[in-house]
C-alpha cells in the first residue's frame, strides 16, 4: 500500500524497541528495572477522580465545545494569572488532548511548507516529528552540557533564516531538567522579537521545579506577551497522564484557527476528563506538593548514585523528573560507538530499561526517569554500575 510522504518522513521513536524487549523479558518473569517512564508513578489525587465521577453521574457525557468548556477555560485564564502573572480571556484559550496534541495543532495552524523552526538540543522527540508533519523544517541548536544543556541568544541569532517562523522553549526541559532564568530569558525573548518569531513556550513541568524558579517567558513585556503561545496541561503536576487534558494560551487568532483544527480532528476533548481537570486546577495542591517533595528526595539520590559510576556524569537537573547522564567514557570504556546499542546491552545483560539520549538529539547521553520507586532506583544504579565497572 503506498504511504502519504508526510507519514514516510516521521523517524520512528528510539524508545520502541526498548519498551517492547523490555515487555517481553517482564512477560517471561524476568525482573526488568524500568528507568524509562515519562509520567508520575503516583495515583490522580482522589478529589479529582471524584469530580469525574460526579460529573458522569450528573449527565456531562456529552459533546463540549471543540475548545473546550468555558468553565474550565475560565480556570485555565484564573491559574494563568494567579501562578504566573498572566491576563487571557477564555477566547485565547483552548483545551486540547494532552499537552501534545495543542503543540500539533498549533504547528498545523502556523507551518507552511518549507518554513523552519529552530529547536534546541536535547529536544523532546515529538517536537522535530510536529514540525516535519506540518511539512515545516527542524532548525536544530545544541544546548552545551556545561551551560546545563541551555541555548544562548546568540545561537539563536545565528539559526535564523528568512524562513524562520518560531522558536521552541521547553522549561524546566524533558530531556534535561534544565531551567532557564529570567535573565537568559530576556536575551531570547529579545532576538525572538527582533527576528518576528512566535516563542513557543511548553511549560507542562513548571510545578516540578527544586532549585531556582519557574518564569514564563510571556511575563516580560506585553510584546513578548504577544508573540508568545503557552502550552501546559494536567498530566505531569497533577499525575493525570492518561486523562489527556491539555491547553494553549496565545494570540486569538491562532487560538482560532487551533480550535478548527480540533473540530474537524478530535471534537472536544474527553467531557468527565473537563471536570477533573476544573477540580485539579480549582482544588488543594497538597497532593502535588507532596509528589514533588518525593521527587526531590528522589532526584538528589540518583544524581549521587550516577555520579559515582565511573564514566558517567550528570548535570544535576533543577526541574521535571529525568536526570540527563552522559555515558561517553562509558561508551568508549565498553567499546561501544552507539547509545543505541548501549542501552540494548544494559537491558539484555542487567535488564535495565532506560532511553537512549540519541532520541533527544544527543547521541552521547541517556535519560533516566525517577519517577519511580527509591529502590527501583537503587537497584537500577547498582546493576548499571556493574554493566559499567564489571563489577
Amino acid at each position: 500500500m503506498k504511504l502519504a510522504q508526510r507519514v514516510l518522513k516521521v523517524t520512528p521513536s528510539k524508545t520502541l524497541a526498548i519498551t517492547a524487549k523490555a515487555k517481553e523479558l517482564k512477560s517471561q518473569g524476568i525482573d526488568v528495572v524500568g528507568l524509562g517512564a515519562g509520567e508520575p508513578d503516583f495515583n490522580t489525587p482522589q478529589h479529582i477522580i471524584d469530580a469525574a465521577v460526579k460529573a458522569m453521574q450528573e449527565g456531562h457525557t456529552k459533546y463540549t465545545a471543540a475548545s473546550g468548556i468555558l468553565e474550565l477555560k475560565q480556570a485555565v485564564c484564573d491559574k494563568l494569572s494567579r501562578d504566573n502573572g498572566l491576563t487571557y480571556k477564555p477566547s485565547q484559550i483552548l483545551i486540547t488532548n494532552g499537552a501534545k496534541h495543542a503543540l500539533y495543532n498549533l504547528f498545523q495552524a502556523l507551518i507552511d511548507p518549507g518554513e523552519e523552526v529552530i529547536i534546541p538540543t536535547p529536544y523532546w522527540v515529538s517536537y522535530p516529528e510536529m514540525v516535519v508533519l506540518a511539512e515545516g523544517v527542524p532548525v536544530h541548536i545544541e544546548g552545551k552540557e556545561e551551560n546545563e544543556f541551555k541555548v544562548t541568544p546568540e545561537q539563536i541569532q545565528a539559526a535564523v533564516t528568512s524562513k524562520t517562523r518560531a522558536f521552541i522553549l521547553n522549561s524546566p526541559s524533558n530531556p534535561t531538567g534544565s531551567i532557564y532564568s529570567r535573565e537568559e530569558l530576556e536575551g531570547i525573548a529579545q532576538v525572538c522579537l527582533k527576528n518576528n518569531l512566535l516563542i513557543i513556550s511548553d511549560e507542562i513541568y513548571e510545578k516540578l521545579i527544586y532549585d531556582g524558579e519557574h518564569v514564563s517567558i510571556a511575563t516580560l513585556s506585553s510584546e513578548v506577551y504577544e508573540n508568545t503561545v503557552v502550552i501546559n496541561g494536567m498530566s505531569k503536576p497533577y499525575s493525570m497522564t492518561g486523562w489527556r487534558i491539555g491547553y494553549a494560551a496565545g494570540n486569538e487568532a491562532l487560538i482560532k484557527a487551533m480550535t478548527n483544527l480540533s473540530s474537524h480532528s478530535t471534537s472536544n476533548p474527553t467531557t468527565f476528563a473537563q471536570y477533573g481537570a476544573l477540580a485539579a486546577l480549582r482544588g488543594s495542591e497538597e497532593p502535588l506538593q507532596k509528589m514533588k517533595a518525593e521527587f526531590n528526595k528522589r532526584r538528589k539520590a540518583i544524581v549521587d548514585l550516577m555520579n559515582n559510576i565511573d564514566g558517567i556524569y550528570c548535570v544535576p537537573p533543577k526541574g521535571a523528573f529525568y536526570l540527563f547522564a552522559n555515558v561517553a567514557e562509558a561508551m568508549k570504556k565498553g567499546g561501544y560507538k552507539d547509545v543505541d546499542q548501549w542501552s540494548e546491552d544494559l537491558l539484555e545483560k542487567e535488564y535495565v530499561a532506560l532511553i537512549p539520549g540519541s532520541g533527544f538529539g544527543a547521541p552521547n547521553h541517556i535519560r533516566i526517569s525517577y519517577a519511580t520507586s527509591l529502590e527501583q532506583l537503587q537497584e537500577g544504579a547498582a546493576r548499571i554500575k556493574r554493566f559499567v565497572e564489571g563489577k
